[in-house]
């Protein structure tokens, strides 16, 4: 057989079986280059899984990938959970979701040491002086990306700016902004269907890259028949982890303590981040910061700043705030501010994460079985719209923080302006929005021109 023959049979042959430790390694591997937030990263495993690897096909990856989309978390950990189990059962998923975050979390927590004990260091501050307004930008840039394809007509243009006013003006909590806005696409629905279509989504493709190894015909394996005894067993597993961690927070340092309200505070913002990290952080915000004060303001904006430069979902920020909280509580004390740091981060992770797994181990047996796009579209549809409002909130602030570094609640425009900030701010989002740079370059080109100009003027 030629060897031109041999490639062609390769290319209409589905992929041998994949072990578990090839799995592992890859999930390993994609933990440590999962960069450009959700959207890069749902790209890089349908390049690496659809297209190259062919471990399941463009139809069963959308699929798993409409599910993740109407649940809250972060999308993209909770789609590779949902291939890792699909191909080796809870292990899998399991191993999959755990690796997405794992290289993060260790990353996030050394450079936030770094931070915390050099952030004073002239060099430290002149990268973190450019790359604050690059921050701004990005968060600008992703309410525009977000809006331009969810605010189709009136109604959701509305909904944004009653979002906006709601947080901004009325400083009304982020969760009862996401219900009311599910609300009221749930009437829109019903009432208003047009005004409240599904769109500009994830759907079907046509697309297609030879045989895989999931295909869209391939028969659902044994372990994702949905059974009520492995769903109320997910679920008690899932529960039980978080009532033993809580409640050996609770036992050892009371109700009130650091890390006991860092696990029921990440447990609830992990139940409302509908819309992405992005959505969820004036959420982390008003507690790390108003409630808990964990850090300040300008930290959150440096925190935010470390997660767009690190891999891993952009909501692993959680772990900068945990690990801020930490330390800045002492909550082991003056001499152990580091190991305080890493167990506030580590705690922020867990319960941030855990909600995730147990929506995937429950509920994906029942949508493999249906083998439907997942409905409620019209309640995501008006929840999407209020997070536009919501993300050109958070830029807001940042831009405040930002441009006027001085100034504070009471004199909201006092002390200097930084026009060189705002010339960072402008650049970075022309090279986002019409020059379609990436993230990371235009981190990289921004904290070099920070660390110029702090060394200049």
């Amino acid at each position: 057989m030629s060897t031109t023959t041999e490639a062609l049979v390769a290319e209409h042959a589905p992929p041998a079986p994949v072990s578990l430790r090839e799995a592992f390694l890859y999930w390993l591997k994609l933990g440590f280059i999962s960069f450009g937030g959700p959207a890069g990263q749902i790209s890089m495993m349908h390049t690496e899984l659809v297209e190259r690897r062919r471990w399941i096909s463009e139809h069963r990856f959308l699929h798993a990938l409409n599910y993740t989309m109407v649940l809250p978390g972060p999308e993209a950990q909770q789609l590779a959970t949902y291939i890792g189990w699909l191909m080796h059962g809870t292990l899998g998923g399991i191993m999959a979701g755990v690796l997405f975050v794992l290289p993060s979390l260790f990353i996030l927590m050394a450079l936030t040491w770094i931070y915390l004990a050099y952030g004073d260091v002239p060099v430290v501050a002149g990268v973190l002086y450019g790359i604050k307004p690059a921050v701004t930008a990005i968060v600008l840039f992703a309410a525009y990306r977000i809006g331009s394809k969810a605010l189709r007509n009136g109604v959701l243009w509305a909904l944004a700016a009653a979002a906006f006013v709601a947080i901004f003006a009325m400083h009304i909590p982020f969760p009862y902004i996401v219900l009311a806005a599910g609300i009221i696409g749930y009437l829109g629905g019903r009432f208003a269907p047009n005004k409240f279509k599904a769109g500009g989504g994830h759907g079907a493709s046509d697309k297609a890259y030879g045989p895989a190894l999931i295909d869209d015909d391939t028969p659902v394996p044994g372990w994702a028949f949905f059974s009520w005894r492995a769903t109320i067993l997910h679920i008690l597993v899932g529960l039980g982890i978080w009532a033993l961690i809580e409640g050996a927070l609770f036992m050892t340092y009371d109700w009130q303590g650091p890390l006991t309200q860092m696990g029921w505070f990440f447990t609830k913002a992990a139940l409302v981040t509908f819309g992405g990290a992005y959505a969820v952080l004036p959420y982390v915000y008003q507690g790390g910061v108003e409630q808990y004060q964990w850090l300040t303001g300008t930290q959150m904006i440096d925190g935010l700043a470390l997660g767009e430069t690190t891999p891993g979902p952009l909501i692993m920020v959680v772990a900068f705030v945990g690990f801020v909280g930490g330390w800045v509580k002492e909550i082991f004390g003056p001499d152990s501010l580091a190991l305080a740091g890493m167990a506030g981060a580590t705690v922020a992770t867990i319960f941030t994460f855990l909600p995730s797994f147990i929506f995937i181990l429950v509920g994906a047996p029942a949508v493999e079985a249906t083998r439907h796009d997942v409905k409620f579209t019209a309640p995501l549809t008006g929840i999407t719209a209020a997070v536009v409002g919501v993300v050109i909130n958070l830029a807001v602030f940042f831009a405040w923080h930002v441009l006027w570094p001085e100034a504070s609640e009471a004199e909201p425009f006092s002390g200097r302006f930084e026009w060189f900030s705002l010339l960072i701010t402008v650049g970075a989002f022309l090279a986002l929005w019409r020059y379609k740079l990436g993230i990371i370059p235009v981190i990289g080109t921004c904290a070099a021109a920070g660390l110029a100009y702090t060394f200049l003027i």
